[in-house]
């Protein structure tokens, strides 16, 4: 056996005994019927992790406007978007978003995480001596693009002024200098003060990265983000986002300046060598983002929901750690046993919840995460807690 078949066979084996393998469940989308998802076997099953936070992936709009793109255009963009995979759907989304975010210029990318990682790696690698300050707490797609670059990083504790202010004070005046951050973190479900970092930024000459993925669509008068809904979107250099989750659709970007965008787009690697969003994708994530700036009151039902589904946790008794968006996260603390809860609810009751488990959580905090859109009743809701108490009665027991 060649010794590196030899790691993989231990190194799983090593992480089943954790209880932390990762085993795919196959659900079937239901557009008309979200969110009700069908398995292989035709049983219908309610879906309670997907982060089609809106439930736009399954919006008349955004279907007709991939089919008609489409029959017009095909499957697949055919090239990268320098090699015949720029179409006008492209150009009119990339538009629309900078026009979202109140910037210049955006730039598509094929994921959110490409968009981070390419982006970030591109930024930070462009000036000798570049420092990143990063939240502790920041996605796995932003520290590839940092660890991917020559910079320093520095990590920041999560959310935490004080310790961003020592380390930028630390940092040699002159050293080019980048904040990176999220705005609404998807594990915590907490949201980061943007116009505080803002004012730590502007006080020591550094640029600040936002990354709205968790956001966009959902906050902000129009679906721009956290930054949009605090007033401060005019002063972040850089907003990232993606169009896979409030948007339902698949595609990640980044929104800035002019002349920074046009630099990242002649320079990333993961951008100027990847074939381009297929023009239907980009078409639909169009039509989403034109609709949902409009509906301010499809964001209000989605926090309605969420505050609705975090009462009902409340009033059982039900382990919930504490949110202050629209994500409701409920404490397990044991890898196995949240693989085994969510199976079970998944099996016994009819209903789907992804186990977090290390490393997207430290090693017991590991949770169940519920993201309620705006189609989940309140008899979907009563359906999930009652499963919940049954599944954990001796710990809801115990808290009573």
């Amino acid at each position: 056996m060649h010794p590196f078949h030899d790691l993989c066979r231990r190194a799983l084996a090593d992480i089943r005994a954790q209880g932390r393998y990762r085993e795919f469940t196959p659900l079937g989308k239901q557009a008309e019927r979200f969110p009700l998802y069908r398995r292989p076997d035709g049983t219908e099953i309610l879906v309670w992790s997907s982060n089609d936070y809106l439930a736009m992936g399954g919006h008349p709009v955004v279907i007709e406007a991939a089919c008609d793109a489409a029959r017009a255009m095909g499957a697949g963009a055919g090239g990268t978007r320098n090699i015949g995979g720029t179409s006008p759907a492209h150009d009119a989304l990339e538009a629309e978003l900078a026009d979202l975010h109140g910037k210049d210029r955006a730039l598509l990318f094929t994921s959110g995480f490409v968009s981070n990682q390419a982006g970030l790696s591109t930024i930070l690698n462009s000036l000798p001596g570049f420092i990143a300050f990063s939240d502790a707490k920041n996605h796995a797609s932003m520290i590839a693009g940092i660890k991917g670059s020559k910079a320093e990083c520095r990590i920041f504790r999560h959310n935490d002024l004080a310790h961003l202010e020592q380390l930028l004070a630390a940092a040699p005046a002159a050293a080019p200098k980048l904040v990176v951050f999220e705005s609404v973190y998807s594990m915590d479900a907490d949201i980061s003060p943007i116009g505080a970092i803002c004012d730590l930024a502007e006080r020591y000459g550094a640029m600040t990265y936002l990354d709205e993925v968790h956001a966009v669509g959902m906050y902000g008068p129009q679906g721009g983000g956290v930054a949009e809904r605090d007033g401060v979107a005019g002063r972040v250099d850089l907003i990232e986002g993606t169009l896979a989750k409030g948007f339902g659709c698949h595609g990640g970007y980044i929104a800035g300046d002019e002349t920074v965008i046009d630099y990242i787009r002649s320079c990333a690697p993961g951008f100027i060598f990847t074939t381009s969003l297929p023009p239907m994708v980009a078409a639909a994530a169009l039509a989403s983002v034109r609709h949902v700036r409009g509906d301010a009151a499809r964001r209000a039902k989605l926090f309605e929901r969420a505050e609705a589904l975090k009462a009902r946790f409340d009033a059982a008794g039900l382990p919930r750690i504490a949110s202050v968006s629209h994500i409701v996260p409920l404490h397990v603390g044991e890898a196995a046993r949240c693989k085994e809860i969510s199976r079970r609810l998944l099996d016994e009751f009819g209903m789907y919840a992804t186990p977090i488990n290390y490393p997207t959580v430290p090693r017991g905090e590991e949770r169940l995460r519920f993201t309620p859109t705006p189609l989940h009743t309140d008899a979907m809701m009563e359906r999930l807690v009652a499963a919940l108490v049954a599944l954990l009665r001796p710990e809801v027991r115990a808290a009573a």
